[in-house]
């Protein structure tokens, strides 16, 4: 038996599960950050969540409802083009914040923050949280993406430079309707806050780095990466453009939390040594430990 394309088994109806409770646990987080935080002081967020506030705003409507109704045509265009798992995810996580929405302002009653400046850093924070663990959970309460990716197949700009336009519209929008230009100010800098720990969220603080040194004595600093952190290393050959001198690249991808030790490590070795730091967008594979390399 199947649903939504996949064998049902024990492990997928779990992680099913799992992935459901973490979106409620997201969807509650955001909606304290919208309720508690942000609207109190005329703040918004970008994208369909940042309308939708605006919207209720005018409107009078509950922020709830306004949510599910602007997100609704952009679930059904993920439908076609994202798959009916990631839709009903994604459909689940927008109730469950429209729910959440209704339930935190009756929990937390007169529990709001009158203090923009602390607002905007502390809202964006548990809003980047709680869209962060929405999108690691394979949902997500914005179709502003959907929309960003049609028009960028159309136009020379990228997803992103679609995306920072739609929400410099928001953000000046929300001067006009609130008829205040701080809080478009606030916004943005509630933006930013959002932007930096949903990235946190989903990549955590092991996020992964690439590290190239260059150095005369890379065979030592190889074998004390080895014996001293639980990584290996991989030895490039190369050769000085400068110089013509050949020598070797002592090159391994570790986490963020490792790159100060590393560096440390390198320096008391051979303080000369250049060392370059890369993001790692992405890593696959079991990494080799040093007794099995």
């Amino acid at each position: 038996m199947k649903i939504f394309g996949r064998n049902i088994t024990a492990e997928n109806i779990r992680i099913l599960i799992q992935r459901m409770i973490f979106l409620a646990i997201g969807a509650f987080i955001a909606a304290f950050s919208l309720e508690c935080l942000l609207i109190p002081n005329e703040i918004v967020d970008g994208g369909v969540i940042g309308i939708s506030m605006m919207t209720s705003y005018k409107t009078g409507l509950p922020l709830g409802y306004v949510i599910i109704a602007l997100n609704f045509p952009f679930i059904l265009m993920a439908l076609k083009k994202l798959g009916k798992m990631f839709v009903f995810l994604t459909f689940f996580a927008t109730v469950m914040l429209a729910v959440a929405t209704e339930v935190v302002p009756n929990f937390l009653h007169h529990k709001e923050l009158h203090n923009p400046f602390l607002a905007c850093i502390f809202g964006g924070i548990a809003l980047g949280i709680g869209i962060g663990t929405i999108l690691r959970n394979h949902g997500s309460t914005d179709g502003t993406e959907m929309v960003a990716v049609s028009f960028a197949r159309k136009t020379p700009f990228s997803v992103g430079e679609i995306i920072m336009f739609f929400n410099l519209f928001i953000f000046g929008a929300a001067g006009f309707v609130y008829r205040n230009p701080e809080s478009a100010l606030y916004s943005i800098v509630t933006y930013y806050i959002t932007f930096k720990v949903i990235d946190m969220v989903l990549e955590g603080l092991n996020e992964s780095k690439s590290i190239f040194i260059i150095s005369d004595e890379w065979e030592k600093v190889g074998t004390d990466i080895m014996s001293m952190m639980d990584t290996s290393v991989t030895y490039i050959d190369a050769e000085g453009g400068y110089s013509g001198r050949k020598k070797r690249i002592v090159y391994c991808v570790i986490s963020r939390l490792e790159i100060a030790k590393i560096k440390s490590l390198t320096k008391e070795i051979d303080p000369k040594a250049f060392i370059a730091i890369e993001n790692v967008h992405e890593v696959e594979g079991v990494r080799v430990k040093k007794k099995h390399f």
